[in-house]
């Protein structure tokens, strides 16, 4: 368990020196604001393409910035699946976004990520952002990163999926569930934004 708790420590520290050394310029996506590039279309796993307006439900979309290989993605995913179907549940649409264009000829590549998806039994789509637009665009900064929107593509919570990535057991805040909920019964989203915990994203600089 100390050892567990050593590597990722390393991590954190090694993830945080990735993100200062990627800085670039990024419109300040706030909460409020509304989304763009809705109509731009992602090559889906699946070989489909959709944009987001495809994937809006009634009552709105959660977006999430994801890859394969981040330690952090892979704490978190395993919830992946029930995020999916609280969301479904409440009519709210979900798609996994992979935004790493630097690793797109290694380990995010579409090949791999059609493998991670089906790997994982992804049930939502998984899409590739190409030239990291969606992300620039968003100012999304990690892997894991959310983002919700309300049925007008107005953004009412960004952040965390929720206050542990080492394990759902530790949950004691499940902020993107319960944005969620407070977004399908019209009440104001409590917490509107959480500090994003992950890797950085590869993104395209220029």
């Amino acid at each position: 368990m100390l050892m567990r708790k050593l590597i990722l420590l390393v991590t954190l520290i090694f993830t945080a020196s990735l993100y200062a050394t990627a800085q670039v310029h990024l419109p300040d996506f706030k909460v409020g604001n509304k989304a763009v590039l809705t109509d731009v279309k992602m090559k889906d796993v699946s070989g489909k393409e959709y944009d987001l307006n495809d994937l809006k439900k009634a009552n709105g979309l959660v977006v999430i910035f994801s890859c394969n290989t981040c330690p952090f993605v892979k704490m978190w995913e395993g919830r992946y699946p029930d995020i999916k179907k609280w969301a479904d549940e409440h009519q709210v649409g979900m798609v996994l976004v992979n935004s790493n264009y630097t690793k797109r000829n290694g380990v995010d590549s579409f090949e791999a990520m059609q493998e991670h998806a089906k790997e994982h039994n992804y049930q939502m789509p998984y899409v590739v952002d190409k030239d990291s637009r969606l992300a620039n665009a968003f100012d999304a900064k990690t892997t894991p990163h959310v983002f919700l929107f309300d049925k007008d593509f107005t953004l009412v919570y960004k952040g965390a999926i929720d206050d542990s990535y080492e394990g759902a057991e530790n949950v004691k805040s499940a902020y993107l569930k319960d944005a969620i909920s407070e977004l399908a019964a019209g009440k104001m989203v409590a917490k509107s934004e959480t500090p994003p915990v992950g890797c950085s994203i590869k993104r395209k600089l220029d």
